[in-house]
């Protein structure tokens, strides 16, 4: 043997020992790929789910906040209601009342001023 033959068959041995000493952690790597692709399959098989279950949900919550808006609606047209019958009772009953009062306070003040024990006495 040559001393060409011998730095060679030294260079395959190292390059053997190199590949070897790469090999495990590139077949450690494979398996972490593994283990990611698994987690993720299992992921995505329970992600789906819940986002059926979320979209049920805000569907659900859709169609409540649609009554809820029905509801405040009437709400509305009942006070509006309410506000233009006070309004009306208002116009209606308080004018007369008002001058049913002050035609009262003044047939007591007349006869306050015309009986007879009062008059000399005036309230200030």
């Amino acid at each position: 043997m040559s001393g060409g033959d011998i730095a060679g068959l030294a260079a395959a041995v190292v390059f053997a020992v190199l590949v070897g000493l790469l090999a495990v952690p590139l077949l450690k790597l494979g398996r972490v790929f593994d283990e990611t692709t698994v987690a993720i399959h299992e992921l995505s098989q329970n992600v789906a789910p819940l986002l059926s279950e979320t979209t049920t949900t805000l569907q659900e919550t859709n169609k409540q906040l649609a009554r809820v808006d029905t509801i405040t609606g009437n709400v509305a047209d009942v006070t509006g209601n309410v506000s233009a019958l006070v309004a009306l009772f208002a116009a209606t009953v308080g004018g007369p009342l008002i001058k049913l009062a002050g035609f009262s306070a003044a047939v007591r003040a007349g006869f306050r001023a015309a009986s007879p024990t009062r008059a000399g006495r005036r309230r200030g």
